[in-house]
C-alpha cells in the first residue's frame, strides 16, 4: 500500500498492492493494521455505494457536529473526487485537494474529519463506495456551494446534474461558524 500525502494535512490517495494475473486481480480494499501504520485511525461505522450518471456532481457534504471521515473508491467507472478544509480556525481553511479515482487505478481517498466532500461523474456512470466513521446524522448534515468561486475548486465540467439540495448549499462565507467544523489540536 502506497500513501500519498496531499496539499491538505491529513487528506491522502492510498494506492493498494494490486496482484493480477490472466484471471483478474485482487487487492485489499482495507486492512486495519497497515492504515494504522500509515497513520490512519479510523474505525469505520457504516459503509454506502452510490451509482450516478455522467456529469452527476455530489457535494460538496461534511457533517457538523458528528463529523464523518470518509474513505472512498469507485467500483465501476471514473469520478473526479475533492475535499475542502472547512474546519473554521485552519490554515488551509477553504483549501481543495482533488484526484481521479476509477475503476481501472483502484485508489481510494481519505477525507478526514473537517472536511467537505465531493466527487463528479466523467465516465458514462460511475459505481461509487465509500465507509464513514459516523453514522449519517441528518441533523448535522451540511453542505457549501460546489461552485464556491473563494475555494475556486477546478472540476472537469461546467454543467453538472445536481439534487435539489446541492443546488442551494450556501457559500463557504455564508456558513455560521457555529455550523463550522474545529481544528481539532
Amino acid at each position: 500500500m502506497k500513501v500519498i500525502e496531499t496539499s491538505l494535512p491529513g487528506v491522502a490517495v492510498i494506492e493498494p498492492q494490486v496482484f493480477g494475473d490472466a484471471r483478474g486481480y485482487f487487492y485489499e480494499s482495507y486492512n486495519k493494521a497497515k492504515y494504522r501504520e500509515a497513520g490512519i485511525t479510523a474505525e469505520f461505522v457504516q459503509s454506502n455505494v452510490s451509482r450516478s450518471a455522467k456529469g452527476v456532481l455530489r457535494g460538496l457534504h461534511y457533517q457538523w457536529p458528528n463529523p464523518q471521515g470518509k474513505l472512498v473508491s469507485v467500483l465501476e467507472g471514473e469520478v473526479f473526487d475533492v475535499a475542502v478544509d472547512v474546519r473554521r480556525n485552519s490554515p488551509t481553511f477553504g483549501q481543495w485537494a482533488g484526484v481521479m479515482l476509477s475503476a481501472e487505478n483502484k485508489r481510494h481517498f481519505w477525507i478526514p474529519e473537517g472536511f467537505a466532500h465531493g466527487f463528479c461523474v466523467v465516465s458514462d456512470f460511475a459505481t461509487f463506495a465509500y465507509q464513514c466513521t459516523a453514522l449519517y446524522d441528518q441533523a448535522a448534515d451540511a453542505g457549501v456551494r460546489w461552485n464556491d468561486a473563494d475555494i475556486g475548486i477546478d472540476w472537469p465540467l461546467t454543467n453538472p446534474l445536481l439534487s435539489g439540495k446541492d443546488e442551494k448549499a450556501p457559500l463557504l462565507k455564508e456558513v455560521p461558524s457555529h455550523r463550522l467544523p474545529e481544528l481539532l489540536r
